[in-house]
Formats: C-alpha cells, structure tokens, sequence
C-alpha cells in the first residue's frame, strides 16, 4: 500500500544523478524536446564526447517520468510540421530544483579540486573566458 501522504523527496535525496539524467535534464532547460531532439542537443553541447543511445535514453526517460523530474507534454506541435509519433518532454520545477542541486554538488567537487591542486580555473573549459569578460 502507498502512503499518499509522505511528503515528496527532497531534491538532494535523489543524488548524485547520472550522466544520463543530468544531460537529459540540461537538454530539456528552456524547451520542448521529443528523444531524438534530446540526444542531438546532448551531443552538440558535449562536442561528441557523450552520445545517448535509444535505449539509455528511454529507460532514462522512463525513470524521469516516475520521479516526476519532468513531464510528457499534452500539447503538440503542428502534425504537418511534425512526426505525430513523437513525444515531448520538458523539465518538471521539481526537475529544475533537482538539476540545480546536482549543479552545486559538482561544483562544489570542482572547487575543492582546484583547493587541492588538482586543477586550476585554466583547466575548465569556459572558465578562463568568464574571467575575461
């Protein structure tokens, strides 16, 4: 039986993420995306280096769903512009709040690597840039 009233998890709760998961979520920041959309987009910003496959994607998806880290989308895009198989997904808040906790729990891994020496501000891509700026 369900206790319907346990109170939703805590977004630490669910961490660390996998890679999958956060890139998943990272990809769906801001808009829309059905699967495919997803691994390209992944792909793009990782530069190649991480590329989803179909199934670590939908089992992904699927286990994202059930945590309600992000939605199936009700509305679609124009059908004569767009695959009606598709499905399309976005970011839940509690997705977003979960994200955002995984991105402070790296970033404070990235700091205390600096801390230790193991690398320095010139070793993270875009760092040095922000710097600049």
């Amino acid at each position: 039986m369900t206790n319907l009233s346990a109170a939703p998890p805590a977004p630490e709760d669910l961490l660390p993420l996998t890679p999958a998961t956060f890139h998943i979520l990272l990809a769906l920041v801001g808009q829309e995306r059905h699967g495919y959309s997803i691994m390209r987009e992944v792909e793009a910003y990782t530069r190649g280096k991480l590329r989803l496959g179909a199934t670590t994607l939908y089992r992904s998806i699927k286990q994202m769903l059930a945590a309600r880290l992000i939605e199936e989308m009700d509305e679609r895009p124009d059908p004569e512009l767009d695959d009606e198989r598709r499905r399309y997904y976005r970011i839940t808040p509690f997705g977003q709040r979960v994200l955002q906790a995984e991105a402070s729990r790296l970033a404070a891994l990235v700091a205390l690597a600096q801390q230790k020496g193991v690398i320095s501000a010139g070793d993270i891509p875009g760092l040095a840039l922000r710097g600049a700026l």
